[in-house]
């Protein structure tokens, strides 16, 4: 065999350094971020992981080079990780008259401090949730200053809190909620709500979450001021603020998760985790339910308005004893920094 040149030295150098961080980022989903709070941020990038191994498999590939072996065996290790990131097909079912639609949508205070250079966005925000017409509708960072017409729903539970500027969760529902609650986080204004829906002879328990936000904005302006943080040395503050805020995450999720635990009736837990499908905090919000992404998306999914970046931190989980028969993101629609996701759902 021919001895490699000094290029392809130096690129199966980056491919085992990158072979490296990709296996390290496989096991972060299994470790909680408080043991190894900075190297949790590996999992924000996992599909460049992906991406970047992939490309290396061709490269080696190209050449007839057995190192690509060593990229096509990560590649492999984690293929259980890219329905996740993204889905090829989706199956089609026949409708029932049984089946029911979820939708969740971080609102963004309905654009009360005006981000978007827009006026009308939550008649925009009402007509898309008339024309979509979900039977439950769990929304986060709802507020009440737009003073949205959603009396098409007569049960609903709306949990505010905060001084100046109320906001909180809203799950609206068109069947009877028979009973209601609301989980709040020690040192954070973030929280969870959820209402106990009785739909015919069924009771299903929904939670609407919203957790710690890692604060990174798709807003050119806020972007700019990041980079010039990284090129003033203050990249350390950044990863800090990250690693803090998934530590907050990992405590907010297990509390959700001994919450859940006593709960009788099958579940549906929607809203905006601010965190990937492959962080350790999304294994524990989401047990043993079905992510309806991974179970009837398409294509990426992305939920986040995120520049170049296909984001998905808002997700629908559902009970095994449910049919996920359609997922759809409406990323075309910008009336947000994220974007509404929905479900339409069957119980077995």
């Amino acid at each position: 065999m021919k001895k490699l040149s000094w290029f392809n030295r130096g690129m199966f150098f980056l491919n085992i350094i990158l072979t490296i961080v990709t296996f390290i980022a496989y096991i972060l989903p299994f470790l909680a971020p408080k043991m190894f709070p900075i190297l949790s941020v590996l999992t924000l990038f996992m599909p460049a992981f992906f991406i970047l191994n992939a490309l290396f498999f061709m490269y080696w590939a190209i050449q007839f080079k057995k190192r690509m072996v060593l990229s096509g065996l990560v590649l492999l290790m984690g293929i259980t990780f890219i329905n996740k990131f993204y889905k090829f097909s989706a199956k089609e079912f026949p409708k029932d008259e049984k089946d029911f639609v979820v939708m969740s949508y971080n609102v963004r205070l309905l654009n009360l401090f005006k981000w978007l250079d827009k006026e009308d966005v939550p008649q925009e925000i009402l007509s898309f949730v008339n024309e979509k017409n979900p039977d439950i509708l769990c929304i986060q960072e709802f507020s009440n200053s737009a003073k949205i017409d959603l009396k098409v729903y007569p049960h609903k539970h709306i949990f505010m809190t905060g001084d100046k500027i109320k906001t909180g969760q809203a799950i609206f529902s068109k069947f009877p909620i028979i009973d209601q609650g609301n989980i709040v986080f020690p040192n954070s204004n973030n929280n969870v709500v959820y209402a106990d829906i009785k739909k015919g002879k069924d009771i299903i328990r929904v939670y609407n979450m919203h957790l710690q936000s890692i604060k990174i904005s798709p807003d050119v302006n806020e972007i700019s001021e990041n980079i010039d943080a990284i090129n003033q040395g203050k990249s350390q503050m950044m990863l800090f603020r990250i690693s803090k805020a998934f530590k907050q995450q990992q405590e907010q999720a297990e509390i959700l998760k001994e919450h859940k635990r006593d709960c009788k009736y099958p579940m549906i837990i929607c809203g905006d985790m601010n965190n990937s499908a492959f962080s350790y905090v999304y294994r524990n919000v989401k047990g043993n339910l079905k992510d309806s992404f991974e179970e009837a998306g398409l294509g990426f999914g992305q939920t986040y308005k995120f520049r170049y970046y296909p984001a998905r931190i808002d997700y629908i989980f559902v009970d095994n004893s449910m049919i996920v028969k359609e997922f759809e993101s409406f990323y075309n629609f910008e009336n947000s920094d994220h974007y509404p996701v929905m479900a339409k759902l069957s119980l077995d």
